[in-house]
């Protein structure tokens, strides 16, 4: 089939259909209009689309903490003890390795050992093993919206499980969860496997039942230029929404600078409702979701509060949404349900302090424009490759290296472009591959990085970018040579 960002038919969408559900046993108790029922028999309170809109009606930012195990009653634990001790007001399903890779038959020795040893062996929750009934003893035992978050390149038959088992969101796309999980996923196809997903999201809300898709916004961590995730955030809105998909959250990682940050989240809204508005997709609801800090956490759990509260006063100044929440265990690995917990409250409580409070500044507008331009520069260019079709456009961006994303490890990544901070932490481009960028943007690049060079006393090099990859577990945010 020709990928072409128009919305699959019901022979194309139901011939696929055969297929994904084949994929493991577990894919025969799919029943869509019993799925469809069942969502319309939940609670409003257990809606993940209604807790985020009425969030955004009313300026609020929500926490959800990321957490996933092997086996039903243990995560059910694990995600009560969180919603009751930790405050959570959404919570996650965090997928394990192998179920992202369709690897079921790796995931049911997990569950397996996870059962003979007493603790979980996989790092997530199988869905698609445990099935549709397992899925729904998760969403009864909770009070509060769940979402499956993963990193899946071909996400159909875990969609249409976590859907029929009453999951009201669903995190990732055919860029964000193929370019910087995946080494050799084609492109072509993971676009057209996520748009199987989107139109399986748009039935459901032409049944009426709302749910949520959350393009990744991360992407490879840290230093990923705002522009660049923008623009995969803003393409993969525009895929789903041509599909049917009504509700929306797109999402940033935390970068580290005060300004550049809530200016990323505030352009983010406002650029993603510009091109949905502008190409049609006059319909969709969108909201907002900031990630803590994704790099290198500190060892020393005193300091990773402060890196925690950091991000909790980037979501609450720049009015996101919501906002992933990390723990004070991020150095050491998986943490346990009380340091996800502690998390929780200290983000909130950082919230709820800075909930009044609004920020802004000359240097905010300033950061604004430049985002702004950089993401119409990127995005219109896809268009333009496509000639009108974005989704042949994006492939197409991505073979020119039009559209770049730092550190990925996807093949079909140019990789040339290379990021690194500002003398004041901001994120800018050392070397712009082959980014569409004007050259008073590419100028202004060049003299935020040369700044910095001069400031620190050394010539503009690559060893600021590994500089500042490993900077904030060393206690900084910027790379500097010699610091203390």
């Amino acid at each position: 089939m020709e990928l072409k960002n128009k919305r699959l038919t019901d022979d194309v969408f139901y011939a696929q259909r055969e297929e994904a559900l084949a994929q493991w046993p577990t894919g025969k108790d799919v029943d869509m209009e019993e799925g469809i029922a069942f969502h319309k028999a939940l609670p409003d309170s257990k809606c993940f689309s209604k807790k985020l809109l009425a969030a955004k009606a009313k300026g609020k930012t929500l926490v959800q903490p990321r957490a996933g195990v092997a086996l039903i009653k243990e995560h059910i634990e694990l995600l009560t003890y969180l919603q009751d001790k930790g405050g959570a007001d959404l919570l996650p399903t965090t997928i394990d390795s192998y179920t992202r890779l369709n690897r079921f038959e790796n995931a049911q020795r997990g569950i397996e050992e996870s059962i003979a040893s007493g603790k979980s062996m996989l790092n997530g929750f199988p869905a698609v093993n445990h099935g549709v009934y397992g899925c729904r003893q998760i969403v009864d035992s909770l009070d509060t919206p769940v979402q499956i978050r993963h990193g899946t390149p071909d996400a159909r038959l875990l969609s249409e499980i976590a859907y029929t088992g009453g999951y009201s969101s669903n995190e990732g796309g055919g860029i964000s969860y193929n370019i910087p999980y995946a080494k050799n996923a084609d492109l072509t196809t993971t676009i057209r496997h996520w748009q199987y997903v989107d139109r399986l999201t748009g039935i459901y809300e032409e049944a009426g039942v709302s749910i949520n898709r959350e393009p990744f916004g991360p992407l490879t961590g840290t230093l990923v230029p705002p522009s660049i995730s923008h623009s995969v955030a803003i393409i993969e809105s525009l895929l789903a929404a041509e599909q049917g998909v009504k509700n929306i959250t797109v999402g940033y990682g935390q970068c580290g600078n005060l300004v550049q940050d809530i200016a990323a989240i505030q352009t983010l809204q406002a650029l993603t409702d510009e091109y949905l508005q502008q190409y049609g997709y006059h319909d969709v609801q969108v909201t907002t979701v900031l990630h803590q800090w994704m790099g290198g956490f500190p060892q020393d759990e005193a300091r990773a509060f402060a890196v925690i509260s950091w991000g909790a006063t980037i979501a609450a100044l720049s009015k996101a949404t919501k906002v992933i929440v990390k723990t004070p265990h991020e150095a050491i690995g998986i943490p346990t349900m009380e340091a996800n917990a502690q998390g929780l409250r200290c983000t909130k409580q950082m919230i709820s302090m800075l909930d009044d409070q609004t920020f802004t500044s000359a240097n905010l507008e300033t950061e604004k424009e430049i985002i702004s331009k950089e993401v119409h520069c990127i995005v219109d260019k896809c268009f333009e490759l496509g000639e009108g079709d974005l989704a042949v456009g994006t492939v197409r961006a991505f073979e020119a290296g039009v559209l770049d994303i730092p550190f990925a490890p996807s093949r079909a990544n140019a990789g040339k472009l290379l990021p690194a901070r500002d003398n004041e932490g901001a994120i800018r481009i050392f070397d712009p591959g082959k980014l569409p960028f004007t050259p008073d943007l590419l100028d202004f690049h060049k003299g935020k990085i040369a700044e910095r060079a001069a400031a620190e006393g050394r010539a503009a090099s690559f060893q600021m970018v590994i500089d500042d990859v490993y900077a904030i577990s060393k206690g900084r945010l910027v790379g500097r040579p010699h610091a203390e």
